[in-house]
């Protein structure tokens, strides 16, 4: 692929997610080649690269949307990594969350920190 939206999008992916969204990509390939070249022009191509909102805020908006949903744990888990390689903190991430349970429920909430919990043991004491 050498498109520019292709060529785009898989430069932001890699500066938001680095190996984490490497990996998504790699793990669609024997399945849905088309559905990871989706992923790259779409989310990180066109809309990730807009101006407007910095990579923080927006790793900030897909966390909490990912944790009102409910259900997409392992798409948290990636994007609460990318969250952290953007320059996110812990406290805002995990306050991001903890906003989530006034509109989408403690149990929502909760497995949004659990989540959490999970990614940031995998990092270096802060």
């Amino acid at each position: 692929m050498n498109n520019e939206r292709y060529v785009r999008g898989w430069a932001k992916l890699k500066e938001v997610d680095g190996q984490a969204g490497e990996k998504v990509i790699e793990s669609l390939k024997d399945i849905a080649p088309e559905f990871a070249q989706l992923i790259i022009e779409f989310p990180f191509g066109d809309i990730y690269s807009r101006p407007g909102l910095d990579l923080k805020i927006r790793e900030l908006a897909v966390v909490a949307a990912l944790t009102a949903m409910g259900n997409a744990s392992p798409q948290l888990k990636v994007h609460i990594h990318g969250a952290r390689n953007v320059g996110c903190s812990r406290q805002e991430i995990v306050e991001v969350i903890m906003q989530m349970a006034v509109y989408a429920g403690f149990p929502a909430a909760l497995n949004g920190l659990f989540a959490a919990k999970e990614i940031f043991s995998r990092e270096p004491a802060e």
